[in-house]
């Protein structure tokens, strides 16, 4: 690795002052290839998801499968647009060479494109594990999710997970950290330093990914084992359960590829900054282009893992329509008259003792009076 850096001076922006173009840098791996054939790939990957998404939402008619359907267009939103942002900027310093402190001499495309690639890294994360513990609502406490949710709500959530996202993609512009060039000078991002608030924000932005993959894990599994046991009990026959397995494999899926591509890079920046060891920008690239192969696999789970193509794979198996809430129609109506019954008895039993409470005799122990001679 070679880099020659400008001399650097008191004015020099901030983004600049760890590494100053122009470079010498021909690493394969940060070559225009690489970066051109994902963008390509990972863009028309999620268009064709979110296509995909959109026909499905428009023809299922189950409650729970069109609010798991928002989740799933948000994240393939926010793919599609992380990988459009952030890899114009990339292929375009590839393809003309340009040079950042002539071009953006007040280091606002190199923040821009540090909080898109922290807000864009953080999203899917946390939206998976959002979609974990609606997943775990939905399966384990049914009609709990049914009182409560709507579509709305859903929206708000995606929303809000995008807000929490933007807010710690902010922070370095409030001094809490910092957004740098990084080698080979195509691309910023987080200081990865084990100095001051930059040890910080690393330590935020890491942990914050790997809290949200330990939550999606445990819950998903809570979740895959209850739908086991609901699909394999006594009334199997009698369950409609293809909604809820179709959901769960595309977030198991979902889940695997996130933790598969994110954690090398998250434990690598954790490591990194604790240690103290000097960065090793090879490494940051490899691991980088792990976590950005999860924006172009994550649309190939809603493409392919469903129950029309699950079908035709495999035409044995039982896909009856209906979801969980709908086990036992019967027993739910039952469940709803014994609810208004119990309601209505402890109502009039409470009268009655109020009753007797001011007669002074307990209702138990009434007797009638005697006849008249």
């Amino acid at each position: 690795m070679n880099a020659s850096v400008l001399p650097l001076t008191n004015n020099t922006p901030l983004c600049f002052t760890k590494n100053s173009p122009p470079f010498n840098y021909t690493l394969p791996i940060a070559s225009a290839y690489y970066s051109s054939i994902f963008m390509i790939l990972g863009l028309t990957s999620n268009l064709v998801a979110f296509g995909v998404l959109l026909k499905s939402f428009q023809r299922t008619q189950s409650r729970s499968r069109s609010f798991f359907l928002i989740f799933l267009a948000g994240l393939v939103f926010t793919d599609f647009m992380g990988l459009l942002l952030t890899g114009t900027i990339v292929v375009s310093f590839h393809v003309t060479h340009f040079n950042w402190r002539h071009l953006d001499p007040y280091c606002h495309l190199c923040n821009f494109m540090g909080m898109s690639m922290v807000f864009y890294g953080l999203c899917p994360l946390l939206l998976g594990a959002t979609m974990a513990v609606e997943r775990f609502i939905g399966i384990n406490r049914p009609f709990a999710r049914a009182s409560s949710g709507t579509k709305s709500r859903t929206i708000s959530l995606v929303l809000l997970v995008w807000f929490i996202a933007g807010c710690i993609a902010l922070l370095p512009l409030t001094g809490f950290g910092a957004y740098h060039l990084q080698m080979p000078g195509s691309w910023c991002f987080l200081n990865i330093s084990s100095k001051g608030y930059d040890l910080v924000f690393s330590l935020i932005f890491s942990l914050t990914g790997l809290i949200c993959i330990a939550v999606s894990f445990l819950l998903n599994t809570i979740s895959v084992v209850t739908l086991i046991k609901v699909c394999c009990g006594q009334d199997r026959s009698q369950r409609r359960r293809d909604h809820e397995v179709e959901m769960m494999v595309q977030l198991i899926l979902i889940m695997v590829i996130a933790s598969s591509c994110w954690c090398p890079l998250l434990i690598f920046i954790a490591q990194t900054v604790l240690s103290g060891a000097p960065l090793q920008v090879k490494y940051l690239l490899l691991w980088l282009r792990f976590a950005t192969g999860n924006q172009i696999l994550d649309p190939w789970v809603y493409i392919l893992f469903r129950r029309a193509v699950l079908k035709r794979i495999y035409p044995r198996l039982d896909w009856s329509r209906g979801s969980i809430m709908t086990l036992y129609p019967s027993l739910r109506d039952t469940m709803r008259r014994l609810t208004h019954s119990s309601i209505t008895s402890t109502v009039g039993s409470n009268e009655t003792g109020e009753m007797g409470k001011l007669n002074g005799t307990p209702p138990s122990t009434l007797k009638p009076p005697p006849p008249s001679p």
